[in-house]
């Protein structure tokens, strides 16, 4: 079945997710790999500040995940989703207007905070409208979103050839009308009314140890796919000694997840467990930096190292199609699915400061390798991260500490904060 076949066959609440989805990714794409060139350039901000801006976005987005989460249980997934949509219209339609630090400020905190809300909240609304579908459900929802961020910077490279307002206004407007479509469009789902306090699921969560080690195994992930935009595209440009190499590594990935996605997560899901092809994909993302790592230490641009880094990219990009769909699945059946939404942004915030801490540890062997010349170190350190996160998880696997079934009311947790597997299948 084709794509385009297999998503004619979701309700009409996941079809909107899904272009949702493909437009968050094209609007954000479309301005935030620009903004830093624009706040420095064009308004004359100094490093310090511009680290500053950009920061305040990223800590208001990881940093709020959890509330996020909580909320689109409490409130509903789809009121959630909304606002999200409708605070980031008004944050990138600050940056268009304003040039006074407080005014990009202002725009940083909420465009951050609109990620926060809109990110768990589209998780938590798939996972309970997909049913036992939702492997295939998260394998489309990574196709569009894949295919939003190749089609975002085009977008933004083209409206910056009039100026970046032009480029901050579009991507306001992609919000808007998203925005829009959801409030007209998408169905509202019943809202069971919470009978603990706030801090009660935060505790549960927070509790549930074997979540807990799961979140902490899965790093990795984040972590080296976060090196699509730091150390492989310095390699590809690297390479090749041509910039716009870059831009290979995004349309190789694309390419791939329209044609292979779905056949991938429907073959693999009748072939074993999910912890299982977690493990697998978590291996996959590592040795992908292996061929890259290979041609390292050449001081000419050359095709075939091009090839080779774009053969890492693609092997990293095929262990995300692996892993990613079980991961999303398997989230929602560590506890109870009112909490559904209070576990994806846990999941989130662990795993957005591992993205954020990977990134500086990368950063860290990149600037080693070019004074030590140890160019390969960089790759060894991914390598390293994507090979322990699959042996974390295959330990969490084989000690029985992943569930295997579709979330369930189970009573509340012991103590100790451990649930016996039975209460989670």
């Amino acid at each position: 079945m084709s794509t385009l076949a297999a998503i004619r066959t979701f309700p009409l609440a996941i079809r909107l997710l899904l272009v949702n989805q493909l437009g968050v990714n094209t609007g954000f794409y479309l301005l935030v790999p620009y903004l830093a060139t624009h706040l420095s350039d064009d308004l004359g901000l100094s490093a310090a500040v511009v680290g500053v801006v950009l920061g305040l976005r990223n800590l208001s987005q990881q940093g709020l995940f959890l509330i996020g989460g909580s909320a689109s249980d409490r409130l509903g997934a789809r009121g959630v989703i909304i606002a999200g949509c409708a605070l980031r219209t008004v944050g990138f339609g600050l940056f268009a207007l304003g040039d006074t630090l407080p005014l990009l400020l202002a725009a940083s905190v909420l465009s951050g905070l609109a990620g926060a809300l809109f990110n768990p909240a589209v998780r938590t609304y798939v996972a309970q409208e997909a049913g036992d579908r939702k492997a295939e459900a998260f394998a489309l929802f990574n196709v569009f979103a894949t295919t939003g961020a190749l089609l975002g910077p085009l977008l933004g490279g083209l409206l910056l050839l009039v100026d970046f307002r032009a480029a901050a206004v579009a991507a306001a407007a992609v919000f808007a009308v998203l925005t829009l479509a959801q409030l007209l469009v998408l169905p509202a789902r019943p809202v069971p009314t919470a009978d603990t306090p706030l801090l009660g699921d935060w505790r549960e969560t927070l509790r549930n140890r074997r979540f807990l080690a799961f979140s902490l195994a899965m790093i990795g992930m984040y972590g080296l796919e976060n090196q699509l935009y730091l150390l492989l595209p310095h390699a590809a440009a690297h390479a090749s000694g041509w910039a716009g190499a870059t831009g290979l590594l995004f349309l190789a990935g694309t390419v791939t997840s329209l044609l292979f996605q779905l056949r991938i997560t429907r073959a693999l899901k009748a072939r074993g467990d999910r912890a299982r092809w977690i493990t697998t994909g978590l291996a996959v993302m590592g040795l992908g930096f292996v061929p890259p790592a290979l041609v390292a230490g050449a001081s000419e641009p050359h095709p075939l190292r091009l090839l080779a880094v774009l053969a890492g990219a693609l092997l990293l990009h095929v262990g995300v199609m692996i892993a990613s769909p079980f991961v999303m699945e398997l989230i929602p059946a560590f506890g109870r699915e009112s909490l559904t939404g209070t576990y994806y942004g846990l999941f989130y915030l662990v795993s957005g400061v591992a993205a954020a801490a990977g990134s500086a540890g990368v950063g860290w062997s990149m600037d080693t390798a070019g004074t030590t010349g140890l160019s390969w170190l960089p790759y060894a350190c991914c390598t390293a991260l994507g090979v322990g996160s699959a042996v974390a998880v295959a330990r969490l696997r084989r000690r029985g500490a992943l569930p295997e079934g579709d979330p369930a009311e189970p009573p509340p947790p012991a103590p100790t904060g451990v649930r016996p597997r039975s209460e989670t299948t």
